[in-house]
């Protein structure tokens, strides 16, 4: 997809707030073959992914009232699929996918109980948006388009008249300030800095 096709997510949010199917199925084209990909990833079953994707958009939907198009969408609906894909991982404790469970849980490097209390989406969009005003106007720039919504570094390039080598250059400089600011928040920021 474009760059410009993708410049307009936070619009796309107001629109969904305010109830527009057409933009719920724009993001919904945008995001669904990479939810898929994470959790099929890690339950290595087509229905179960389907499942857990449909739910995961279902409550999208649902509660479209409460998104705020400051924060990051990306990191919003991976957390939802996360939730539910602890919750079937759970579930699958009594059958023989307990090895698969504990291979995940090492993989995540965070434990469940962790993730059940700790994680405050709200909170956690609070101190991104405080992290990226520490950010130079260009590299804010960079991490949003590159981070948020998932524009590639070329395409980055393109657009600036830069060159690839500097938007990665600003790229890796923004990263090391924002996860300085987010450690406190570690495990959802892995989820915003996926690469799908």
């Amino acid at each position: 997809m474009a760059p410009t096709d993708k410049m307009d997510e936070k619009d796309l949010i107001k629109e969904l707030k305010s109830g527009s199917v057409t933009a719920y199925r724009r993001l919904y084209e945008q995001w669904v073959s990479k939810l898929y990909h994470f959790v099929f990833h890690y339950v290595k079953s087509e229905a179960v992914t389907d499942d857990i994707v449909q739910e995961t958009f279902l409550r999208i939907w649902t509660g479209r009232e409460r998104l705020d198009p400051l924060c990051s969408f990306k990191s919003y609906l991976f957390t939802i699929s996360y939730h539910l894909l602890l919750k079937e991982l759970r579930r699958q404790l009594n059958h023989p996918s307990m090895e698969e469970y504990l291979k995940y849980q090492n993989e995540a490097s965070v434990s469940e109980e962790y993730i059940i209390d700790d994680i405050d989406f709200e909170s956690f969009c609070t101190a991104l948006v405080r992290a990226k005003q520490k950010l130079s106007p260009r590299q804010r720039e960079i991490f949003e388009w590159n981070k948020e919504q998932d524009i590639p570094v070329a395409d980055i390039a393109k657009k600036l008249s830069i060159s690839e080598q500097v938007v990665r250059n600003q790229l890796s400089a923004a990263l090391k300030t924002m996860r300085a600011e987010l450690q406190n928040h570690a495990f959802l920021l892995s989820i915003f800095l996926l690469n799908l």
